[in-house]
């Protein structure tokens, strides 16, 4: 085994990619866009470069019919692909991005601050989306300090992340807790452990966490969680922060809604193992840090979210010292949940002149493969994730052209790679940069 490893790192050392992930760049044609994708419509003269010089396909990230949350898509597109059973959630991969406390045992959640109306409806999943950090920090530390469970020894933490983003973590001293409970936030599901989007309409409410198995400790979880909402909706009404909100016009943060729950550490190959390669990447958000963290990838800091040059730059020089480097850019998604066609275009616009344009001048496609995919697609006709195909171009001298000519989904349908899993990209690129 020892041999084969050696080998296989041997074969391999030889290899340079830079392989970028655009968070939800997928999409359907919009009637705002002259019934063409948001790909499509954009000024890309960058991403044609180097869809002219390399191949295309299409890629299910997850599976056929499922809406992928960023979490398993990101794991299948670089490689890992769960049974259902031992996925241990978004929850948890969100907690260990943000450093928290997390013990096999405990229970993780992701959570979104929202803003419901008089009557419990829900107005806006991620009340505003941009949140100042001092709101959701004095926030939630007021559930902390206020929350009371009817259960002796449980006790929760509740760390806001980036905007509406938080995570909640439920601890009960000498119990066990379960991860087969159902989310209180009605727009997704939670199918075997993983996070799927639903189709959804107006009048949306909290849901109450209910057990999936007939099982004590599923019992007793859902109890505290819906305890934690049951507190937590009176804390942030009778809130200070909600008040001088509601003085100045903004978005009440008067809701957590919760899904994904996991209650045990993940077990993993590391990547630099799975393909013997020194592998690092570039990530900005606690989903993709956990997953950095959890398959022991170096990370290199560039910046923040769309500090683009930066983080091209950066990636150009760890091609000195590193066989591959994962860029993750989340600008597109956010347009795409917004249902922002043009916003989402002219995103694709910036990130092709600021990251590829810088990306371009400072390697040599000779040496350096690029690699340029999606976690998911997010149509900002749905204002969600889908389960449509994303496109997968590789790029670089060494790769066997198949006259694609831009980096869109018509171009995709037709290129030379066909359809692929997620799981299947990387393993397919090194194939064709070799």
């Amino acid at each position: 085994m020892q041999k084969s490893s050696e080998f296989m790192m041997d074969a391999n050392s030889s290899v340079k990619m830079v392989y970028v992930l655009l968070d939800g760049v997928g999409d359907l044609p919009h009637p705002d866009l002259k019934g063409t994708t948001p790909l499509d419509h954009a000024s890309t003269p960058n991403l044609d470069r180097l869809a002219r010089n390399g191949a295309m396909g299409e890629v299910i990230s997850v599976g056929k019919g499922i809406a992928p949350e960023s979490d398993i898509a990101v794991f299948n597109m670089l490689g890992y692909k769960f049974q259902h059973s031992e996925y241990a959630g978004r929850g948890v991969i969100e907690a260990v991005g943000t450093g928290i406390d997390f013990r096999d045992g405990d229970l993780a959640l992701r959570g979104n601050f929202a803003t419901l109306d008089d009557d419990g409806i829900i107005i806006d999943r991620r009340a505003g989306r941009k949140i100042e950090r001092e709101d959701a920090v004095a926030v939630s530390n007021e559930i902390e300090e206020k929350i009371k469970f009817s259960v002796p020894g449980a006790s929760v933490v509740v760390a806001p992340t980036i905007g509406h983003r938080v995570v909640v973590r439920i601890r009960c001293d000498g119990k066990q807790l379960s991860a087969e409970i159902t989310n209180t936030d009605p727009a997704y599901s939670r199918v075997d452990g993983m996070g799927i989007a639903k189709a959804v309409g107006d009048y949306l409410k909290i849901e109450r966490c209910l057990p999936l198995k007939d099982i004590p400790n599923a019992s007793l979880t859902a109890k505290l969680v819906n305890e934690f909402t049951e507190q937590s909706l009176r804390i942030l009404c009778d809130s200070p922060t909600n008040k001088k909100r509601r003085e100045q016009g903004k978005k009440l943060l008067n809701s957590i809604l919760l899904r994904d729950a996991g209650n045990h550490y993940p077990k993993t190959v590391p990547i630099n193992e799975l393909y013997s390669l020194r592998f690092s990447c570039i990530v900005d958000m606690p989903v993709e840090i956990g997953i950095a963290e959890i398959l022991k990838m170096k990370t290199f800091n560039a910046g923040g979210l769309t500090d683009y040059e930066e983080k091209a730059r950066v990636a150009a020089k760890a091609m000195e010292t590193e066989n591959a480097i994962y860029v993750h850019l989340k600008g597109p998604d956010e347009f795409g949940h917004d249902g922002d066609a043009l916003g989402k275009m002219k995103n694709i616009e910036e990130i092709d002149r600021r990251f590829f344009g810088t990306l371009l001048e400072n390697i040599d496609t000779g040496k350096v493969a690029v690699v340029i995919s999606a976690d998911h697609s997010t149509p900002c006709i749905n204002k969600g994730h889908s389960d449509d195909p994303v496109p997968v171009l590789v790029s670089g001298d060494m790769v066997k052209k198949d006259n694609s000519m831009r980096f869109t989904e018509k171009n995709a349908k037709i290129g030379s790679i066909g359809l692929l899993e997620g799981a299947q990209v990387l393993k397919t690129a090194l194939q064709m940069i070799k």
